[in-house]
């Protein structure tokens, strides 16, 4: 039998083979604040721990997953048929990233790159997991999950968080990576990163563009989650000694100053963690949005006042300057209680957008237009 853990029928309701320990309440989409003309449905709430998305040649979208320790492939998204979720790896450790390439499903996991063979070819029956990279840095503490991503060249792209709040980690840790697809030929991309769990790269331009987690305890309001921009290989952004490109650390910044460090290319705001980020190449948002970059706010966990929790748009000027973020998914919080947290956004052909929310364990789609849908 398929390793199957869901079968949404649509509007006509839904059919669970999930256990009673695993099932979730519905998600809020009414909650839900988009602009005119933006519709917001589940997809699928059958997605547990649902983190990083990626899509497959023939239209299955992947999910990894956090504290699940899953993998999940999820068909007849683009509406050819009832959506089904299944369960495509298990028992893997943080296995946030997914990354499709050549027919290959690429996963991270805490110290190594596993991948599953021709994975569309064998959903029901999928193959056990390959190591191709291992011996990734490593070290007990935060920040060793991974969104992971290709780029434009064919390279594997994969962050190696620090393994703290703040601590000096020389260039061991807090810094991106590239590699081949067979996990040879591994390059450092970027240092002073603390945590980046979402890389992306602008079309047309072929920039590659993060976002990174500011540190904790500095209070309410310091300091801001970064975007930034890589130009040249190599470039630092600055941690542990300077945060959001002005703000020298408490502990660390007097080793060396600012002006040493590339700066954000655009401040989003002080523990809204923002983690995944894509530009939007459809056409069936309207025309500011054409180009721009969605990014996934996971939300707040230590600020007085929660702050995230929302899909925020970020436009870009005539010379490229991205501007300030404006929110186009907002109400996954009401006041100071969560019941949704954001973790990745995924563009679709059709122009529709996919939003996922590890908490609540779903999948939504952004559409815009008279036509609600109706999964």
């Amino acid at each position: 039998m398929p390793r199957i853990c869901a079968i949404l029928m649509g509007a006509a309701g839904a059919a669970s083979l999930l256990s009673v320990a695993t099932a979730r309440a519905a998600p809020r989409t009414d909650l839900l604040q988009v602009p005119p003309g933006f519709h917001v449905s589940v997809v699928s709430d059958h997605v547990p721990n649902a983190r990083e998305m990626v899509r497959g040649a023939r239209g299955t979208i992947f999910v990894g997953s956090m504290g699940a320790g899953s993998v999940y492939a999820l068909t007849g998204v683009d509406g050819g048929g009832p959506v089904q979720v299944r369960t495509i790896a298990r028992g893997l450790s943080l296995p946030v990233g997914v990354a499709y390439h050549d027919g290959d499903l690429y996963v991270s996991d805490m110290r190594r790159i596993v991948v599953l063979r021709d994975i569309e070819d064998h959903l029901d029956t999928p193959p056990k997991p390959e190591v191709v990279a291992d011996n990734l840095p490593y070290r007990p503490g935060d920040h060793s999950w991974k969104f992971i991503a290709f780029g434009p060249d064919n390279r594997l792209y994969v962050p190696i968080g620090a393994p703290c709040n703040i601590c000096d980690v020389g260039h061991e840790f807090g810094r991106i990576i590239s590699m081949n697809a067979n996990g040879t030929d591994r390059r450092d991309v970027a240092y002073g990163i603390r945590n980046s769990v979402g890389i992306t790269w602008q079309p047309g331009t072929g920039v590659m563009w993060f976002t990174d987690n500011g540190r904790d305890n500095m209070g309410d309001d310091m300091p801001s989650d970064e975007l930034n921009r890589v130009d040249v290989p190599g470039q630092s952004f600055g941690y542990p000694y300077c945060h959001q490109g002005n703000i020298a650390d408490p502990q660390f910044g007097s080793r060396h100053p600012c002006s040493e460090f590339t700066p954000p290319a655009l401040l989003l705001g002080a523990h809204v963690a923002a983690l995944g980020l894509r530009f939007y190449e459809g056409t069936e948002f309207p025309t500011p949005y054409h180009g721009s970059l969605m990014i996934a706010e996971h939300g707040s966990w230590n600020r007085s006042q929660l702050s995230g929790y929302q899909v925020v748009n970020v436009g870009f000027a005539a010379d490229n300057r991205p501007q300030p973020p404006t929110v186009l998914v907002g109400g996954f919080r009401q006041g100071q209680r969560a019941w949704g947290r954001p973790a990745d956004v995924l563009p679709l052909p059709d122009g529709s957008m996919l939003i996922s929310d590890d908490l609540s364990g779903a999948i939504y789609r952004l559409t815009y237009g008279d036509a609600v849908p109706t999964h």
